[in-house]
């Protein structure tokens, strides 16, 4: 990245997660200015959100490479009430558990058109802030796991149609869109990223369920990649079954 981009304001998609939080220490390191935007869309993990903001205010605490960070956190939690055909809005569905799920071509834990909402407002958001670059954190499981809207065919296309703005170009980027959670983990630990701090699990309590999609791709990602998860699970994980070690 040359130096004028480097010095440029980017918005990044931030939802306290384990790939957004990579993704945002990866924009520390390529951009000076960065604008976290976080949804509270009524979604039952909302403890996100918390985490989310704590995790921005200890970095520009640190002031890593001097960088600003600018955290919102946008309210939309009429759309868990429109959205009711998923099990992240819907308290009524149950969070459905890996095993379930297997060749499922869509779980219930899809949010309809979720990132095609958040990534319009973030580009408005990109647009008002003189932002040229939107990161999300989109990642290969993602798309293995149903999630149409975090593969690089909506990627390109949603470029396409931002492209048709006259004025100001904004460009969204997935930096982890081709990584494995082996891979997002070991770039997470190069990038010094507090993976305790992150919150995955769909079910939302204060331990994770370690059943659910998302617990099961990230125990995975970590045992692939020979590391114990600093989150506790609320069922034993044997990490030295698999020759894990600490980070």
């Amino acid at each position: 990245m040359n130096e004028d981009n480097s010095l440029s304001s980017c918005v990044v998609l931030f939802s306290g997660g384990m790939d957004s939080t990579v993704v945002l220490h990866h924009a520390i390191k390529n951009f000076k200015n960065i604008n976290t935007i976080s949804f509270d869309y009524g979604q039952r993990h909302r403890r996100e959100l918390g985490l989310a903001q704590d995790y921005v205010y200890e970095l520009n605490c640190k002031n890593i490479a001097e960088t600003l960070i600018f955290h919102t956190t946008l309210d939309v939690r009429f759309l868990g009430n429109l959205l009711s055909s998923s099990s992240i809005t819907n308290l009524n569905i149950p969070v459905p558990k890996m095993k379930e799920v297997i060749g499922d071509p869509q779980t219930t834990a899809y949010v309809p058109n979720r990132n095609m909402m958040f990534l319009s407002i973030a580009a408005s958001i990109a647009e008002s802030r003189k932002a040229s670059t939107i990161l999300y954190g989109a990642a290969k499981a993602d798309d293995t796991s149903g999630f149409w809207d975090c593969t690089q065919e909506f990627r390109t296309l949603i470029n396409q149609i931002l492209s048709l703005n006259r004025r100001n170009q904004i460009k969204i980027e997935a930096p982890l869109i081709d990584k494995s959670k082996k891979e997002i983990i070991e770039y997470g630990i190069d990038l010094e990223v507090n993976f305790s701090k992150t919150h995955t699990c769909y079910v939302g309590n204060s331990q994770a369920c370690g059943e659910c999609p998302s617990c099961a791709a990230r125990i995975a990602g970590f045992i692939q990649a020979k590391k114990i998860d600093p989150v506790k699970y609320s069922r034993e994980i044997d990490w030295k079954k698999y020759n894990c070690n600490l980070i």
